[in-house]
């Protein structure tokens, strides 16, 4: 199986629909004939929870994906789908581990823009959001300790796996401009943007200092006519701008955040992974806090 269809797959596994979009296979007559009050109810069941769509006798099942007719769907409801997305996450983590471990890290450190240790323990040393990661052919160390969550082995793993390329540009687009993202868009401005905006509605100063303990470069007169203009180095080649505008509140225009990406940045890492790397720059903006 190559890495794009094993990325394919594990995405179409993760990209559950939402409510409102579930909701119009279902007769929104609040029938209760599914056990459930009324059918957003249901929808909302069926898409964060796991449950079954068949419990709907209204629902034609055959115009639904794969991932809602799963024999596992139902049977333990949210934490049901937690082990099957642990699960997924775990094989994901072993498939790339066996890839990198073709990689020669003495000849990619370079295009990586990573260190090599040298052959007695031959790991790759950097960073990522500013953290110490060193990484070999068995195991990964951020920090000095090994990775709890695998959904940060997979992005490692796979950054390593791309093979790098030459330097970035620094020539920004956004999400939007990369092909094949217009499924990701939302995710983005969800789980990043909105969530540093409103985290940091007010504080720009604090948004600042945050960001410099990440390793992050403060523009002092940000051209964008922007509160603050921040440079972030997620891994080595793969910077992240961020701008924030704060709120305007005799305007009536709440706070809000745009993330730009290099145009080379699809070299070094894929859509499904660059969502990822964004979520993770908000969740350490925010835990520095």
């Amino acid at each position: 199986m190559s890495l794009a269809s094993f990325f394919f797959q594990f995405s179409h596994f993760c990209a559950f629909m939402q409510p409102l979009e579930f909701i119009k296979y279902t007769p929104r007559s609040n029938c209760g004939d599914c056990g459930y009050a009324a059918c957003l109810a249901f929808a909302a069941a069926v898409t964060k929870g796991g449950e079954n769509p068949g419990k709907c006798p209204h629902i034609d099942l055959t115009q639904l994906g794969d991932e809602f007719t799963s024999e596992e769907r139902g049977r333990n409801g949210l934490k049901g789908v937690g082990e099957l997305l642990d699960e997924k996450d775990v094989e994901l983590v072993a498939y790339l581990k066996r890839k990198t471990s073709k990689v020669d890290f003495e000849k990619a450190s370079e295009s990586l823009g990573c260190q090599w240790s040298g052959a007695k323990k031959d790991s790759l040393l950097f960073q990522f959001f500013g953290r110490d990661v060193e990484l070999s052919h068995h195991y990964i160390l951020i920090d000095g300790k090994e990775v709890d969550d695998p959904r940060d082995q997979i992005l490692l793993y796979n950054y390593v796996h791309f093979g790098g390329g030459d330097k970035p540009d620094q020539e920004w687009v956004g999400m939007e401009s990369l092909p094949n993202s217009i499924s990701k868009i939302r995710t983005l401005r969800v789980y990043c943007e909105e969530r540093i905006a409103e985290h940091f509605t007010g504080k720009p100063e604090i948004l600042k200092g945050t960001a410099s303990r990440l390793g992050a470069l403060v523009q002092k007169n940000p051209e964008q006519s922007c509160s603050a203009a921040i440079l972030v180095q997620a891994l080595p080649r793969l910077p992240l701008f961020v701008l924030f505008w704060d709120e305007e509140k005799d305007e009536g225009f709440s706070a809000r955040v745009k993330v730009l990406f290099d145009k080379k940045v699809l070299d070094f890492l894929d859509i499904e992974s660059l969502v990822f790397v964004c979520e993770r720059l908000a969740e350490r903006l925010v835990e520095l806090t």
